[in-house]
């Protein structure tokens, strides 16, 4: 098997067995890249010489019978918001194209400290406020798969580049279904872990982080398998000093009595499904029950009331940020955060804001019960298949839209729930990935793993790619 169509565990064993090299690993994937990329544009920075004088490094140090750690010589993406010292900060934006920090962020710190190698910067659209990848500095990423639809956002760069083989392993980060749009969209493997699960912390634009950010972002890990996306995790959690929020808790949790129950929502309430995305999530829902879960179709409480929840914090909070984001995003970015802005306008008292935090947990109160049963419930990850570009610039209405056909991966972000997304089958007419979403409890991360797992084993799709034409 070629070397860039291998995921990272199995690298990081070939590499410790001697059956290969980092060298000759980093160098299979920028090959790749070289032939690859400018048909998608999902890098923005490869990283060439320095990604090939690690993987000497890395080499040396093997043939000198020094300890490893879990991804030695392994090469991994990083999106271009995630800190990485030395290098810009970019956000898409053309005004933080010179930003450069001084720090890498704690998830790359960790990559590193597990002998990792960052061989390339993805894209993702203007400050990460769009589903579709389309950045003002650096111009659109393509869907491998079908290049008249979007490869998703705002992690659609990571997404494109994992699909076709440019990369084994890559950092993203979630605020509104960040890692899970673009995975489901391109036919790979994420996971929003838990709030304080892995730690979040940035230099570029501003250490300090507004509320709906401390709230409901998180960074995490992508792949185009679920086993590489559970190593990943396992390397990036932990308590860390620049994040107050992160904790050590163990990623296994504690085996409970009898089958997993599922909550199946092939169709959630609120606006209509596609009948394609409602069969791949049924035929997810019987590979489970196959699998051993105990499957059954119920809705959560209180769905439409959090995805409205979801947007009032997210619009409230950074309106105020909106003069400064401005002069810096370009005007597609702009225009659907505006649309945005339009349907939810921002609460302008502070009681108001107060009670929207109250409906918040009482919200979270009702999803803890109904997960006493339910420890997991499946859904789509879009209700629609993924959309050709430009498509949600169309004003408010189309915005409002854009939320609906998004909004399974919502509950997630609102309650810093887990949540992951893996494919489970293809749309005959498009062409197009279908993925499905397994939400669960609260630092029950392995339990959206484990079904993600066995959906895998029994729909997964057969990945890298080479793009669609």
């Amino acid at each position: 098997m070629a070397l860039w169509k291998m995921g990272a565990g199995e690298l990081a064993r070939a590499i410790a067995a001697g059956t290969t090299s980092a060298t000759a690993v980093v160098e299979a994937h920028l090959e790749r890249i070289e032939a690859i990329n400018p048909r998608v544009q999902a890098f923005v920075e490869v990283l060439a010489d320095r990604a090939l004088a690690m993987a000497a490094a890395a080499d040396r140090h093997l043939a000198e019978g020094r300890p490893t750690g879990p991804l030695h010589g392994v090469p991994f993406s990083v999106k271009a918001n995630i800190d990485m010292a030395g290098l810009p900060t970019t956000w898409g934006v053309p005004a933080l194209a010179g930003a450069v920090p001084p720090l890498d962020a704690p998830v790359v710190e960790r990559m590193l400290a597990a002998g990792a190698i960052p061989i390339a910067r993805s894209n993702l659209p203007d400050m990460g406020l769009r589903v579709h990848t389309d950045s003002s500095l650096h111009g659109p990423t393509r869907n491998p798969w079908n290049a008249g639809r979007t490869p998703g956002g705002s992690s659609g760069g990571e997404a494109a580049a994992l699909a076709t083989g440019m990369s084994p392993l890559g950092l993203g980060n979630d605020l509104g279904g960040s890692l899970r749009n673009p995975a489901n969209a391109c036919g790979i493997a994420s996971i929003r872990p838990s709030l304080g699960r892995v730690p979040d912390a940035a230099l570029v634009p501003a250490p300090e982080r507004p509320l709906a950010v401390q709230l409901m972002a998180v960074q995490g890990p992508m792949a185009r398998r679920v086993a590489d996306v559970r190593l990943a995790l396992g390397i990036l959690a932990g308590a860390h000093p620049r994040d107050p929020q992160a904790l050590d808790v163990p990623l296994q949790g504690p085996p409970g009595e009898g089958p997993v129950r599922v909550a199946v929502m092939a169709e959630p309430p609120g606006a209509p499904t596609d009948p394609a995305v409602a069969s791949a999530v049924r035929a997810a829902a019987a590979a489970l029950e196959e699998a051993g879960h105990a499957v059954e179709e119920a809705v959560p409480p209180r769905f439409a009331e959090l995805v409205d929840t979801w947007a009032q914090l997210l619009t409230t909070d950074f309106s105020t940020m909106r003069p400064l984001l401005a002069p810096t995003m370009g005007a597609d970015g702009l225009a659907f955060f505006d649309s945005v802005l339009q349907l939810w306008p921002p609460l302008e008292r502070a009681a108001d804001f107060g009670h929207l935090l109250l409906v918040r947990d009482s919200i979270a109160q009702a999803w803890s019960a109904f997960m006493d049963r339910y420890p997991l419930i499946l859904s789509p990850v879009w209700t629609i298949l993924p959309f050709p570009p430009g498509w949600d610039l169309g004003g408010p209405e189309r915005a409002r839209e854009v939320i609906a056909a998004i909004r399974p991966v919502l509950p997630a972000n609102l309650l810093g729930l887990p949540s992951a997304a893996v494919p489970a089958g293809r749309d005959g007419a498009t062409g197009l990935p279908i993925g499905v979403l397994l939400t669960g409890r609260r630092m029950r991360d392995d339990q959206c793993l484990d079904a993600a797992e066995a959906i895998e084993a029994r729909l997964g799709l057969d990945t890298p790619i080479d793009p669609a034409e």
